[in-house]
């Protein structure tokens, strides 16, 4: 924008329609000694952010707390639960080393790029679990667990860049201000040193099948009779101990699973 040119852009008025936090995220996307244009797309994609926040925090909070396992808080057992607090881990070393080198726009990045995976897949993946409270009650709190303990980070990971938003929904289950509250550490987490490829491997074989199901014009609800699995045996062994969570998230019957020297490969029969 230029005084000069006459195109200056006041933010009153997008303040009212975007809301702060959106403007704050156009603003905080923009990297130090570069130029950045103003694009009201930006504005839009940072409103849709702060509303996912709120969304997804009533969706976590939804399942409620998990009861006290001998005296201690519920375990975190589950290998796709383990694989994303791991790369969730990865996350919060990489946001916090681009903070102490003043690049806000790398912290938002990584912090939001996690985000978004951890609402469209792991969310997806493992709501079936924590609903089966009755059926596997220790499998279901290690996915509560889990969705809590990654969503308080994610909350304090992305409050200095969108301070309102996360505000709002730290407040709907702790006491204080978010922006009293510790900066996340990867320790904190159950699972720090797990390897975070179970995640991705799970999110790739959803994503499969819905794209399956899509194409055939069916809804992601459908049943699957059978679903067969081929590739490398590295890639199967990343895949298997979070397949239980596929199988109940894509709705599939029977799993085949053949080693061969191919990439991986997925076929759904209805």
């Amino acid at each position: 924008m230029s005084k000069s040119a006459g195109n200056v852009v006041t933010p009153a008025d997008l303040l009212r329609e975007y809301g702060t936090d959106a403007v704050r995220y156009w603003a905080a996307s923009a990297r130090l000694g570069v130029d950045t244009a103003f694009d009201q797309a930006q504005l839009k994609i940072g409103r849709r952010l702060a509303i996912k926040i709120l969304n997804a925090t009533r969706f976590v909070l939804g399942f409620g707390e998990p009861p006290p396992a001998r005296g201690q808080v519920a375990v975190v057992t589950e290998p796709l639960d383990l694989a994303m607090l791991g790369k969730l881990g990865a996350v919060i070393r990489e946001c916090t080393a681009a903070f102490e080198s003043y690049d806000h726009a790398g912290a938002l990045e990584a912090a939001e790029r996690f985000f978004w995976q951890f609402c469209d897949d792991y969310l997806e993946l493992v709501k079936p679990r924590a609903y089966a409270a009755e059926h596997d009650p220790a499998a279901a709190w290690s996915a509560v667990a889990a969705l809590r303990g990654a969503l308080s980070a994610l909350l304090r990971l992305i409050a200095p860049l969108m301070p309102f938003v996360t505000e709002e929904a730290w407040s709907w289950w702790n006491s204080g201000s978010i922006h009293r509250a510790a900066w996340p550490v990867a320790e904190e987490l159950a699972a720090q040193t797990a390897d975070g490829a179970g995640l991705d491997a799970a999110a790739l074989a959803i994503a499969a099948i819905r794209k399956v199901k899509s194409e055939a014009g069916r809804s992601q609800k459908a049943k699957v009779a059978r679903l067969i699995v081929s590739g490398q045996q590295s890639e199967l062994d990343v895949l298997a101990p979070v397949m239980p969570d596929v199988v109940a998230a894509g709705h599939v019957g029977a799993v085949d699973i053949i080693a061969t020297d191919e990439p991986l490969w997925y076929e759904v029969i209805f």
